[in-house]
């Protein structure tokens, strides 16, 4: 493990940005635990923080907002023009006016706009926005007989998901789509975002002339009043909780059900191998950047005053405390959905979704085996994500019909077109111009006619 030195309670500072973090963070997390129940780590270059790995500290420190501020103005590195402004972990820690990064009442407005809207959702709605959605995919790759499940399927169902969900039309949902790839995959992440932003503007605008029965419509009708600006940045929010960590949720555990050498993957329930992974391998494994209101002594390790403090919910999960008090295999124990005032508010829905697109290509392809051993899989480096790099599968060829005889949608033939006189000899044809290619969300519209 490489690390760097550090004065801090004789813990090193550990790199969370590289390939051997990502091959074993559970090494950082023990080393950091041996010394104390956070340590000083380093999210990306300059870009410093504590990690809390002990689970009693987590909690103390996501349950008491009035000492642990989420609001990213605090940070004094970021002020003092430490940190590089275009470092990749920006986009995921500076401030924006969400209910991630606001605190007080104005937390109270935003969230409550947000869990209110979400709570319109209900399983019968996210299984009916979900099927189409996988058969699409699926269909995209069953002929071939092979396949690799993040690229081809765990990333972009969440993506397509988030499309519907907010009700975006075929042009902002193709760019929509190509900007949080970029974001969420490092391609420029900067502008990522900031066409990410640019769309949701769009949107927004769109679905103030025009409502619909979509999340974007319910926040913008919600009582609360929530400006334009708010209303990007909720989006944006709900953009980061619902697909990084939703892709990540459907990987990891559809390499569980489907490692054969593993313990008891293959004989597992979904829901039960959905909390394996919250336990053992959460999607998001470090987050929830807190900045402390003033210098606070978390057992013994000191941070300072208006510095990060990012919760390892991993790291929490492995605490050997929880371990011996025997509730670490208890539904529900882990901290993977987060805790206090700024807990997950879309818990519910996310697992309603990983269940369905699990069990929608299980069921699709049911002899899917891995193709390589899941020890020889690689882990995508980052700081806050448990990701993997590919999920490459094989699986029978199976015909591409299940959309048209599943879901009912028009496979009549367009009529051919209406044929023309040729022009006069004289009169040269307009050059053909090729047409723009569509995006998956355009493709998928056309196809199912929504």
């Amino acid at each position: 493990m490489d690390v760097h030195d550090t004065a801090a309670t004789g813990a090193a500072r550990c790199p969370m940005y590289d390939g051997s973090f990502a091959a074993d963070p559970q090494k950082v997390y023990d080393y950091l635990r041996a010394h104390g129940p956070a340590g000083p780590v380093e999210l990306a270059p300059g870009v410093d923080a504590t990690l809390v790995v002990g689970h009693e500290t987590a909690l103390r420190v996501l349950q008491n907002p009035a000492l642990f501020a989420r609001d990213g103005r605090r940070w004094t590195a970021l002020n003092d023009g430490r940190v590089p402004l275009d470092s990749p972990v920006l986009p995921m820690m500076a401030y924006r006016p969400n209910c991630l990064f606001t605190d007080g009442a104005q937390h109270l407005r935003l969230r409550k706009a947000v869990t209110e809207s979400l709570d319109r959702l209900n399983v019968t709605r996210i299984r009916r926005d979900v099927e189409p959605i996988a058969a699409y995919l699926i269909d995209q790759f069953s002929e071939r007989g092979r396949a690799d499940l993040i690229n081809d399927y765990a990333k972009l169902l969440p993506l397509l998901m988030i499309n519907k969900l907010f009700g975006c039309p075929a042009a902002i949902g193709d760019r929509v789509t190509s900007a949080m790839a970029d974001m969420f995959d490092g391609r420029d992440a900067l502008r990522a975002s900031d066409e990410l932003t640019a769309c949701f503007m769009e949107l927004v605008s769109l679905k103030r002339r025009e409502p619909g029965d979509d999340i974007t419509s319910w926040l913008v009708q919600h009582p609360a009043g929530l400006s334009d600006e708010e209303l990007k940045d909720q989006l944006v929010m709900l953009v980061g909780a619902g697909v990084e960590p939703e892709r990540n949720l459907i990987a990891n555990s559809l390499l569980l059900l489907l490692d054969r050498e593993g313990d008891n993957g293959p004989s597992m329930q979904i829901e039960d191998a959905l909390d394996h992974v919250l336990l053992n391998n959460p999607p998001i494994a470090n987050y929830a950047t807190h900045f402390p209101v003033q210098d606070v002594d978390l057992g013994g390790v000191v941070v300072q005053a208006n510095s990060p403090l990012v919760i390892s919910f991993a790291g929490a999960n492995s605490d050997p405390v929880l371990t011996s008090s025997g509730q670490a295999h208890s539904r529900g124990a882990h901290l993977a959905w987060g805790a206090g005032p700024h807990a997950c508010p879309a818990k519910s829905p996310a697992q309603v979704i990983a269940v369905t697109a699990i069990e929608l290509i299980l069921n699709a392809l049911p002899d899917l085996v891995l193709s390589v051993p899941a020890q020889k899989l690689e882990w995508r480096p980052g700081p806050f994500h448990r990701a993997l790099a590919t999920l490459p599968v094989q699986f029978s060829p199976t015909p591409a019909t299940r959309m048209a005889s599943a879901y009912g949608s028009s496979t009549a033939p367009r009529p051919a077109a209406v044929q023309q006189p040729a022009p006069a000899a004289r009169v040269p044809a307009p050059a053909a111009q090729k047409p723009a290619k569509k995006g998956f969300w355009s493709s998928f519209l056309e196809i199912f006619r929504v």
